[in-house]
């Protein structure tokens, strides 16, 4: 039986030296791709929601939840909101978020 060729090796080698050279390339940039060495920030998140005005209740909401997500106080939107029931919110329902 003949002796392997070492080249046979060069194949798998050269897969793990370019998967490492993508790690450390996304590791220095933060994964954004700026090259800054800053981290991108995302365009929009739950608390830079637009100053809406209403919102509409789907399942599973509570006061506080839809509170939070617009940055309002729950005993705000009780005030802007006296017909409705905190305890028993229904999907479907319309509450003011801001006068």
């Amino acid at each position: 039986m003949a002796a392997s060729s070492p080249v046979r090796y060069l194949a798998p080698i050269a897969l793990v030296v370019t998967l490492l050279a993508v790690v450390v390339v996304l590791a220095s940039s933060g994964g954004s791709g700026s090259g800054n060495g800053e981290r991108a920030q995302p365009t929009t998140t739950m608390r830079e929601a637009p100053a809406r005005r209403t919102y509409v209740v789907r399942r599973g909401d509570t006061l506080v939840s839809i509170a939070e997500r617009f940055d309002v106080d729950s005993s705000r939107l009780l005030a802007l909101n006296p017909d409705v029931d905190a305890q028993a919110l229904q999907p479907g329902t319309r509450l003011k978020l801001r006068p």
